[in-house]
């Protein structure tokens, strides 16, 4: 599509149209297309690669601009660029239903890739393939939420794949130097996040270990805190894996 803009003589071209009401006002701006979703997933940083223009329009396709005194009555400032920021977090992304069908067939298998990726069967700590996994997602009916980001919704479908098949994320293997002092007691304190799978007292604790992903950042804090900086947390292996596919019998 492309929209020809009186108002600053500026044509848009491959123009998304996203689109709020508030205070009994339309307003729209004009990104590029699938940069919307991009900054929506965090995926995209730079503003300026989102937005076509910093106008905020009542109509991007005609091209008619908002005006100041209905942006102060809906947003509470002027400023273009702040109003653009809201609606672009906020509001409607406007396409076709062809295009929404696209989207959210990509979404779905970004998704079903991520979990693949990040999960294992737990009694083999065997990997699963993304078709596998794209099968089961259909199977518990699962739904692509568009407006929440895929990292968000790898997560609930993990939550959702548990009761109809063994699988949780691969663990992670760290090595962990404690110096003599803290040892025991910073020991003691990670047991409940930790599977010790080999230690070993030389000048300092050295302990092997998987854990839980999501306890990466809480141990690794935790050990620099306590040691005052002494300690030193390892990554062996991202994930704790089995070579070969798992497949559901």
């Amino acid at each position: 599509m492309s929209i020809f803009t009186p108002t600053n003589q500026i044509r848009l071209t491959n123009v998304a149209v996203v689109r709020m009401k508030r205070a009994g006002k339309r307003f729209e701006i004009a990104c590029y297309k699938n940069k919307a979703v991009s900054w929506r997933n965090k995926v995209e940083k730079d503003i300026e690669e989102v937005l076509q223009t910093h106008t905020v329009f009542t109509n991007v396709s005609k091209g008619q601009v908002a005006k100041k005194e209905d942006l102060m009555a809906a947003f509470g400032t002027d400023d273009q660029l702040e109003v653009c920021k809201e609606i672009l977090a906020k509001g409607d992304l406007q396409v076709s239903e062809k295009e929404r069908g696209s989207q959210l067939e990509s979404m779905f298998r970004e998704i079903a890739t991520m979990v693949a990726d990040k999960c294992v069967n737990p009694e083999t700590k065997r990997p699963y393939t993304v078709g596998l996994i794209e099968r089961a997602m259909k199977d518990v009916h699962f739904s692509v939420n568009p407006h929440k980001s895929t990292k968000q919704q790898v997560l609930d479908v993990i939550r959702l794949l548990k009761p109809t098949m063994q699988i949780e994320r691969a663990k992670m293997r760290l090595k962990l130097v404690l110096p003599t002092k803290e040892a025991r007691r910073i020991r003691e304190r990670m047991l409940p996040l930790i599977t010790v799978e080999q230690e070993e007292w030389n000048v300092d604790l050295e302990i092997v270990c998987l854990i839980d992903p999501g306890h990466f950042r809480e141990i690794d804090e935790s050990v620099r805190a306590e040691t005052k900086g002494r300690g030193t947390v390892e990554i062996i292996s991202l994930k704790d894996v089995e070579e070969g596919d798992e497949k559901l019998t």
